[in-house]
């Protein structure tokens, strides 16, 4: 989600170095550098770029900055809403995402800007430039902790799995973040530059197919066990469909449920389609750019990754039912070979990634503090130390994945998707081309709208379980 990666048309990987230099580029774009000549007319192509990237590999990179760890999470969403609603909760966060970047791509058309903090800057100035930066730090930190709490949950379970020693410090997920973090992803997180960590993105989207195929077979060959009862109060309706036996039973499938933790679903689906920084350097690469085009890009790959994550929640509730965990592979047995394979290839996947969504939030620091201040080693290693000495103590301290999943699905991603994308447009696109009472802008307003509430309901409802103090299963 955090960093796309680029292509030439031969379908040949861009260069990290070279992906790294484009988005800086794209980074440091000023008012003369946007596409409004001095008569007023409209230019609306990107001039100064050529792009090189196939349409097919375009879409290959935004599945790249869509595929993330919230995957792990649908099949608990679904657990707690039920399928049916799950199913409108997903069709619709995919529908409202792609709406999201439609209002992206047309604020860009307008002014030429390729950067989603530069859009913020057009529109607000620097406030609007800080502002956007800040959500987008935020939203990688969130990313960055998600993956530590795999490696917290996932690393013991091979350890256990290939030793079968269960009780020893080193099955211990507290202190394996803390000596993963100081002997892989510190030395990587101080290069100065990317490298070719850039293509661990596109390793971490194949591990994820290989985890949703394990997922589906296992589906046929494993059966719903009791051995992790959910305790949690379900408020069931339509009881005449939902349950063919008996009403107590957890191992059934349910159409419609609600609890408490529901309120966790709405964030962790929207955190799974963040992708939203990535679209416009993306856009910059697209051969042949133009705002149709790169909405098909948008579309086909929301569509794959809306398939992908129907696929996950529904084989993995169909597998395990009310017992779900919040990080689904969590669920499966730490001796089965396959799964070992699985939580291995993914491991590796989300150990190397985190370095990689670490080299932007260092960049954005850089940008907000020391803009006018020349490379000092001292301060490149200093906040990346700072950085993963607070990640660590994060992921120590929160006792299920499914609060980062809440907290920044209910946060930073409502800003990325809803928010930000429908404020900027309204600023951005002139009256005299939509007026403030058009029906687009009339919409957009609207969208910005919803994203508030998404965003407070979330908030509260999200406090009120974390208040209530009640014990819950998964991720532990």
């Amino acid at each position: 989600m955090e960093l796309p990666k680029m292509a030439n048309g031969h379908h040949e990987l861009m260069s990290p170095e070279k992906m790294e230099n484009g988005f800086e580029d794209l980074k440091n774009v000023t008012e003369a550098d946007t596409f409004l000549p001095s008569n007023g007319k409209i230019q609306t192509k990107f001039t100064d770029l050529k792009g090189k990237t196939s349409m097919g590999m375009s879409i290959f990179n935004l599945s790249n900055a869509i595929m993330g760890s919230g995957i792990l999470g649908l099949a608990y969403a679904m657990a707690n809403t039920g399928i049916i609603l799950f199913v409108i909760l997903l069709i619709s966060m995919a529908l409202l995402s792609a709406y999201s970047i439609h209002l992206l791509l047309k604020s860009a058309e307008v002014v030429g800007i390729r950067a989603y903090e530069q859009l913020g800057n057009r529109a607000f100035g620097s406030p609007g430039k800080v502002a956007a930066a800040c959500v987008i730090t935020l939203h990688n930190i969130g990313a960055m902790s998600s993956y530590l709490f795999i490696v917290k949950i996932e690393l013991p379970n091979i350890i256990r799995g290939l030793s079968g020693t269960t009780e020893a410090w080193y099955v211990d997920g507290r202190f394996l973040i803390i000596i993963v973090s100081i002997l892989v992803i510190l030395p990587l997180a101080l290069m100065k530059r990317l490298g070719y960590l850039g293509y661990t993105r596109g390793f971490l989207l194949s591990c994820m197919v290989f985890f949703l195929i394990a997922v589906i077979y296992k589906k046929f060959v494993e059966n719903c066990s009791d051995g992790h009862q959910n305790t949690s109060l379900n408020i069931t309706l339509l009881n005449q469909t939902i349950h063919l036996n008996s009403t107590s039973d957890t191992c059934e499938a349910k159409l419609f449920t609600i609890n408490s933790e529901t309120a966790f679903t709405i964030p962790i689906i929207a955190f799974a389609f963040v992708c939203h920084p990535e679209v416009l350097p993306i856009y910059t690469e697209l051969k042949n750019p133009s705002r149709r085009r790169m909405q098909r890009v948008a579309n086909v790959s929301i569509l794959a990754m809306f398939v992908m994550y129907l696929l996950t929640a529904i084989f993995g509730y169909l597998t395990f039912y009310g017992n779900v965990m919040s990080e689904l592979l969590e669920m499966y047995g730490k001796t089965d070979t396959l799964m070992v394979c699985v939580r291995l290839a993914v491991l590796v996947a989300v150990t190397l990634t985190v370095p990689v969504v670490l080299f932007p939030i260092r960049r954005a620091i850089l940008q907000l503090l020391f803009s006018d201040k020349p490379f000092s080693w001292v301060r490149h290693i200093l906040i990346a130390v700072c950085l993963l000495f607070a990640v660590n103590l994060l992921v120590i301290f929160v006792p299920n994945i499914r609060d980062i999943f809440g907290f920044i699905g209910a946060t930073s991603a409502p800003s990325l998707i809803f928010i930000l994308p429908g404020i900027f447009y309204l600023r951005i696109v002139p009256e005299e081309q939509q007026p403030l009472k058009s029906r687009p802008k009339i919409q957009a307003a609207w969208f910005v709208l919803l994203g508030f509430i998404l965003m407070l309901m979330s908030i509260t409802f999200i406090i009120m379980e974390w208040v209530t103090g009640k014990k819950t299963t998964g991720g532990h």
